[in-house]
Order: C-alpha cells, then sequence, then structure tokens
C-alpha cells in the first residue's frame, strides 16, 4: 500500500545528567512536561501512541486533524502532548486533568513521503520538520533556548521550566536510552510506582498517602509517601482503581513502617513533584501531578545521573 509506513519505532530517549553544559554542535531545547507520543500519517489515516505503543488517537481528535491536514503523504513525528499554563510553561497535571488547550510540540521527523530519515543527522531531521509545520492552535515546534547550553540553563531556570534536552546535531535517530540526547533538569519530577495505600485521617476520605517505588537491579526499592496533590474527585477514582489490585504482601524490597498500610500489585505509575532527594534515598515534599499512562512499571528505576 503506497501510503503505509512499513516501520513501527521505539522512541529516543535522553540520559540524565547532573549539570548544564556547553559543547560544540549541540542545540538545546526546552523539556516539556507532559505526554511523549509518536504520530504516524499513513494518507488520511492517523495514529497516535505512547512510547509504550498504546493508541491514544481517540484522546486528542484535534491534533489528530491537524496532522492529517499536513501536506505530506505519509509522516511520523515524534513530540509530546502539553497544555500551558497562563505564563507559558508546560504542565502535566494540567494535561492529565483536561483543563486547557492541547498542543502537540514536535521536535523530530523520522518518515516523510516514503523516506526512513532516522539515519540522517538531526540537522537534516530539524529542517525537514521546519518545512512541515506551521504553528497552530494544536501543533508547534519544540523551542529552542539559545545556542550556548550554560545561557539556555539560565533561560530555562527564568521561566520556570522542567529543564532543557541538549541535542549532538549530527546524531541519527536510535530508539532507546541515549547518550546523544542529554536532558537537565531545572524541577525535580520523576514517575514512580505505586505500592500502596495507607489509611485516610480527619476528614480526609479514601485514602492518607501513596507508597512510591522504583526499582533497582529487580528490586521495587521505597522511595517514600506522597499525600498532597489530589482532589476529592481524584482521590475516589484512584481508589476505585486500587480494589483489583489489593494485595497481602508488600511489592517493596525495604520495610515502610506504615501500619495501616494496604499493599497494591504494582501496576499503575505516578508523577511525582519533590524538592530533592534526601540522604536516605527518599523524596523530601513530594506532590502528586497524576498517572502515567504512558509508562510501564517495570521501566520506572532509580534515577543513575551521568557527570
Amino acid at each position: 500500500m503506497r501510503d503505509r509506513i512499513g516501520i513501527r519505532v521505539e522512541p529516543m530517549l535522553a540520559t540524565l545528567v547532573s549539570r548544564p553544559f556547553e559543547r560544540a554542535g549541540w542545540v538545546y531545547e526546552e523539556k516539556y512536561d507532559g505526554e511523549r507520543i509518536l504520530a504516524y500519517k499513513e494518507g488520511e489515516r492517523v495514529h497516535l501512541r505512547t512510547r509504550n505503543g498504546k493508541d491514544r488517537t481517540s484522546a486528542f481528535p484535534k491534533i489528530s486533524s491537524a496532522i492529517r491536514s499536513l501536506k505530506a503523504r505519509t509522516l511520523l513525528l515524534d513530540g509530546e502532548m502539553v497544555v500551558f499554563d497562563p505564563k507559558g510553561v508546560s504542565r502535566f497535571q494540567l494535561l492529565q486533568r483536561g483543563e486547557g488547550t492541547v498542543v502537540y510540540a514536535v521536535f523530530d521527523c523520522l518518515f516523510r513521503e516514503g523516506e526512513d530519515l532516522r539515519s540522517k543527522p538531526l540537522a537534516i531531521r530539524r529542517a525537514i520538520l521546519e518545512n512541515l509545520i506551521e504553528s497552530s492552535p494544536s501543533l508547534m515546534l519544540s523551542r529552542r533556548l539559545a545556542a550556548n547550553g550554560l545561557d539556555a540553563f539560565r533561560i530555562a531556570k527564568r521561566r520556570g521550566y522542567e529543564g532543557l534536552v541538549a541535542k549532538d546535531s549530527a546524531s541519527p535517530y536510535v530508539g532507546g536510552r541515549s547518550t546523544k540526547w542529554l536532558k537537565v533538569k531545572v524541577h525535580q519530577e520523576d514517575e514512580f510506582v505505586i505500592a500502596g495505600y495507607t489509611k485516610p485521617s480527619g476528614s480526609r476520605r479514601y485514602f492518607g498517602a501513596l507508597l512510591l517505588g522504583a526499582f533497582q537491579k529487580g528490586k521495587l526499592r521505597y522511595v517514600g509517601k506522597v499525600g498532597t496533590g489530589f482532589s476529592e474527585k481524584f482521590l475516589a477514582s484512584l481508589y476505585k482503581r486500587f480494589r483489583p489490585l489489593v494485595r497481602l504482601r508488600s511489592p517493596l524490597s525495604d520495610p515502610t513502617r506504615e501500619e495501616t498500610a494496604t499493599f497494591l500489585a504494582p501496576q499503575l505509575v505516578a508523577q511525582v513533584s519533590f524538592q530533592e532527594w534526601t540522604d536516605d534515598g527518599k523524596l523530601r515534599q513530594p506532590v502528586f501531578l497524576g498517572l502515567r499512562e504512558d509508562k510501564e512499571p517495570k521501566d520506572v528505576l532509580l534515577p543513575e545521573v551521568l557527570g
């Protein structure tokens, strides 16, 4: 079939580094706080898929329509579904709650008009993308911050962005974690597996706090609990999802010291912001932002920072 894209792609993932840097031949983009999506356009058909292959086409009809209107018959785009707050900062919790206008921030083009572009340098793929995408209420090009990485980090920090992604302009597109794409965080935010919950207290209903974990060498390590960031409606909906997951034994390899804990099969992933890691490997001042439907629990690893 002429309009068929004969590949299904694993997304290229950035490696976390501890500090900003400047490097010749690299570019620096805003790091978005949203949902990673690969968009396949095959003639009049558009499919939107998460990084773990889930079909999200029906969730974003305006995005699908905007991609369908692009001139190329076949396209494979990589980007992030985001919702911006009034200050122009992407916020995952707004996307999760269905508040605001969803925009597809596109940062790569992997296939166009029958040609697989993954082996071409990023600089060429970006130039192709710039000729394809015009800013609209539904589509935008990912924002480049500054030519110098240190200046780019200062801009990201000043504007309140989650961080930046640095990319080697000469790099091909390779699925999986790569050191040709590096991310530097301004604000601490990550995914964690929900391992259980505590009993509510006072006037609160359903549950008190979520017990969180992340995998390290095949074991689910306890990283702390989060008890803020929930609306009453979301407490109820989460509690409903928890009921079939209840189990007697803890899935965590470490003791939690929570006498009122109810343990869950580790099948759900939470997005959490936090101040910092404590010396004993726990989250300080965590806030629940939402569920990550696009992440598999087995992929939630304790962060290993380069540099």
